[in-house]
């Protein structure tokens, strides 16, 4: 199943949007070469919110604590903080679409 989160014009390149799927908050981020990602919308540090951190390639960096983590596996890059749980986005058309399992 999939869910919309948002139009691609929401998002600029290189920036990421807080979204409310359900019972979830998830952040959203487009890359600067057009990739999109979704991950939690907090970081499992401190509670961050992700989608106001710095994207650089396929990473974001949490705007707190400056934990990054991979947005294509949630896995965290450099140190010990448990992974983020991460979704899997389609585009169709202007929509950015999570898919839900």
């Amino acid at each position: 199943m999939t869910v919309r989160v948002c139009s691609v014009h929401d998002v600029p390149p290189g920036e990421g949007r807080a979204a409310r799927v359900g019972d979830e908050s998830v952040a959203v981020f487009r890359g600067e070469d057009g990739s999109w990602y979704a991950v939690q919308a907090t970081c499992p540090h401190r509670g961050g919110p992700l989608a106001d951190g710095i994207v650089g390639g396929r990473s974001v960096i949490c705007p707190l604590h400056e934990r990054r983590f991979d947005l294509a596996t949630g896995e965290p890059l450099g140190h010990r903080c448990p992974s983020l749980r991460s979704y899997r986005v389609e585009v169709r058309e202007d929509e950015v679409l999570l898919v839900v399992s």
